[in-house]
């Protein structure tokens, strides 16, 4: 496959890199578009956006050199730019900054938190299956070793250096089963979005199928297999798969909430007449 996408003098430009750029500003059209179908400012969700991403992304900046302070005085622009952070922590606490930062600013702007998940899960989606078609070409998330004809083999060094992909071994792509889990995911949220639903069940929706997806996805994955738990039982990817599960079965099947009456959803708050 391939790692490096270009070179830009001597910089390598990482192909997951530039697929996770796409991602985002995929996502973020995507939750525009559906804030409108919502009712919901869309320029404050644009913002809500912007400020879920940034934080992230320096949340996650931030962890690694507090993790790594040692290393960051000795290199600090090899630290501020590499192409894959080491673990899995120091990524979902950049999530959970992120989603944190998102949190307060819906809360600051009055807006109805079921509704703006609701607005955000079809694009969670559809930037999930952009990012882990950037995994599959630059050798990131990699499978276990399978015997199937559409296995995948990577030769590039760069793969082993930057993401520890296993070289000239077939690999179950993992990453284009995930992939297609999501634009399924999406399909479905889209169908849901143009009837009538609750607050809150086109994300508690996302949340369940893609939780369970991921959990049995989990059991492929090549590069998590160190990263086990609770007695080595589960990895920590399937244990917040099945957090996601719960969390996303609660808001499915609550019944706290209706479609928002036409107008500004903004200010509509996050609880609706019951069905």
């Amino acid at each position: 496959m391939f790692p490096v996408l270009f070179h830009f003098g001597n910089v390598a430009i990482p192909t997951y890199g530039v697929f996770t750029a796409a991602a985002l500003l995929a996502a973020l059209a995507m939750s525009v578009q559906m804030a409108e179908r919502l009712e919901l400012r869309s320029e404050k969700i644009w913002n809500l956006g912007l400020i879920a991403i940034l934080a992230a992304l320096f949340g996650a900046r931030l962890l690694l050199v507090t993790a790594h302070l040692r290393t960051f005085w000795e290199h600090p622009f090899w630290m501020l730019g590499l192409a894959n952070m080491p673990g899995t922590w120091i990524p979902l606490g950049g999530v959970a900054i992120g989603a944190a930062g998102a949190v307060l600013y819906a809360l600051a702007e009055g807006l109805p938190l079921r509704r703006t998940a609701d607005a955000l899960a079809p694009a969670a989606a559809l930037g999930f299956a952009i990012n882990r078609v950037g995994a599959f070409f630059g050798g990131a998330a990699w499978g276990t070793r399978t015997r199937l004809p559409w296995g995948v083999i990577y030769h590039n060094v760069e793969a082993y250096l930057w993401y520890q992909t296993p070289l000239r071994v077939r690999l179950h792509p993992v990453q284009v089963y995930d992939a297609g889990l999501s634009l399924l995911l999406l399909g479905l949220l889209l169908a849901m979005i143009r009837g009538k639903t609750r607050a809150g069940e086109v994300a508690g929706a996302w949340l369940f199928l893609y939780g369970v997806g991921r959990f049995f996805l989990e059991f492929l994955r090549g590069d998590t297999a160190g990263e086990r738990v609770l007695g080595g039982a589960l990895t920590f990817g399937q244990v917040l798969a099945f957090l996601a599960v719960l969390a996303g079965g609660a808001l499915w099947l609550s019944k706290a909430g209706n479609r928002p009456a036409a107008g500004d959803g903004a200010d509509a708050g996050d609880s609706f007449p019951a069905n």
